[in-house]
């Protein structure tokens, strides 16, 4: 049993043709193709139909199984929160695809530290490695640490969290384009007062949500600067944090709330019923990252959605090239975010 799913053992029969290319969509002749290691079949339609053989609990015949290609390291921040094993599934999946077998390292609370992490990577010989939120999105952090494993001839890429003071590959959502979409969504439904529950300031995510926050709040509400940054709640990261700056919001009179990540929307729903308020009825929350299952809250929370496997593609993408001996620019490649409408906003009553 895998997270309360009851997984079929592998079955050790041949694979019926007809099942797989039922599956995989495709006719029997493409599976008997794929099957047999036979030309003609694009390697899309080829990943469907083995795919297809993992789903039906077939094991793969034995000329099918790849060799590896190498080891690429993946660091991640805890697991907690559903956007970073979004992230790493994307990343892994991608890698997969090329060959290459992901080493997953998670930090978390007393445990390993992101170098502790990187250095044994390095000792088990890595071909490369993909940073998600780590220590380079943090601007109170020392960047030397990236320049040395550049020296050390280890190729890396670096999702979330972009610093002028790396040289590497950055893949990013338009962090404040997804604020001004939140800020602008609840403007047309009749709110003027609107609030921003967000992280710590020393991250780059988080500065540049409040950035994009206090232009959209000037620019779309009227408000002056200076009345925009008390909109600003910084806390931190979780549903914890979403509902202490809900508390502070609500007290600023905030008839809608942005938050900076799902699980802040999610206190900030909790904290707004504690005082007897409803949501959306009397308060409009918005998220950001469109995690696993959060269409499925009560109320289904309107949120912003990351192109996380479009960034997962771009960033296993740069660092591949870079491991193939191919210049990649030392730059940012930002994604556009998209705002999904759900059950947590509505129109402010009286409108």
């Amino acid at each position: 049993m895998v997270d309360g799913v009851t997984v079929p053992p592998p079955r050790t029969g041949a694979p019926r043709l007809s099942d797989i290319a039922g599956q995989a969509a495709v006719s029997e002749a493409t599976v008997s193709r794929v099957l047999n290691g036979k030309p003609g079949v694009s390697e899309t339609t080829r990943q469907r139909v083995l795919a297809a053989l993992d789903i039906l609990g077939y094991e793969r015949p034995v000329r099918l199984r790849q060799r590896s290609a190498g080891l690429i390291g993946l660091v991640t921040p805890e697991l907690t929160n559903p956007i970073f094993p979004a992230f790493a599934q994307s990343v892994e999946q991608v890698l997969a695809g090329h060959g290459y077998t992901p080493v997953l390292c998670t930090q978390m609370p007393g445990g390993a530290t992101e170098d502790e992490l990187v250095e044994q990577l390095v000792e088990r010989g890595v071909g490369g490695i993909v940073f998600i939120s780590g220590l380079h999105a943090d601007m109170s952090a020392d960047p030397a640490r990236y320049a040395a494993l550049t020296e050390r001839g280890v190729p890396f890429v670096l999702i979330n969290g972009y610093n002028e003071r790396i040289s590497a590959p950055f893949v990013s959502p338009d962090d404040a384009a997804a604020v001004r979409m939140a800020v602008g969504h609840l403007a047309d439904l009749g709110h003027s007062r609107v609030g921003l529950a967000i992280g710590p300031q020393r991250y780059v995510p988080a500065r540049r949500k409040r950035e994009g926050f206090v232009d959209a709040v000037v620019n779309l509400l009227g408000l002056d600067r200076a009345e925009a940054e008390l909109l600003v709640c910084p806390t931190l990261f979780s549903v914890e944090g979403g509902q202490v700056a809900a508390g502070a919001l609500l007290d600023q009179g905030c008839t809608g709330i942005v938050c900076g990540s799902d699980l802040m929307a999610l206190g900030v729903v909790r904290a707004a019923r504690e005082r007897g308020l409803g949501v959306p009825r009397d308060v409009s929350v918005v998220g950001f990252d469109d995690s696993q299952l959060i269409a499925f809250t009560d109320p289904p929370l309107t949120t912003v959605r990351q192109p996380v496997q479009a960034m997962a593609a771009a960033a296993v993408g740069a660092l591949l090239e870079e491991i193939g001996g191919s210049p990649v620019q030392r730059t940012e490649y930002v994604f556009q975010p998209e705002l999904v409408v759900r059950g947590s906003t509505a129109a402010l009553r009286g409108c």
